[in-house]
């Protein structure tokens, strides 16, 4: 299975931004498909944010017109740009590939503080 890095996370305050990174290494030649997920303290691992071999995307509506989930394919690495970030945005944040079928990495920690 096809196991993704993600990277970027960090403390901001309420109301700023970050930039998540999910990069794919080794002999993958693309990343048709994948979600961003999160799972906050306490709570299951929800998805976030997916995007399709089309580009096409979808949003929970938690995050809908806040984050914006895209592709490099050159780079083979996903992006997730989350704007006006809210403490309940805290959360471990995961980068998953469906398509190739992939599995879970190590996560990267958003922490938002009021």
């Amino acid at each position: 299975q096809v196991q993704l890095v993600e990277s970027g996370g960090g403390l901001v305050q309420a109301g700023g931004s970050l930039r998540l990174s999910c990069a794919a290494s080794g002999s993958i030649v693309s990343i048709d498909a994948m979600g961003w997920f999160r799972q906050a303290p306490g709570k299951q691992r929800e998805v976030v944010a997916t995007i399709g071999i089309a580009g096409n995307t979808h949003y929970i509506d938690a995050v809908k017109g806040r984050f914006t989930i895209s592709r490099d394919s050159a780079k083979k690495t996903h992006y997730l740009q989350m704007r006006s970030l809210k403490p309940e945005d805290t959360a471990v944040y995961y980068c998953k590939s469906n398509s190739p079928p992939g599995s879970w990495g190590q996560g990267t920690q958003v922490t938002v503080s009021a």
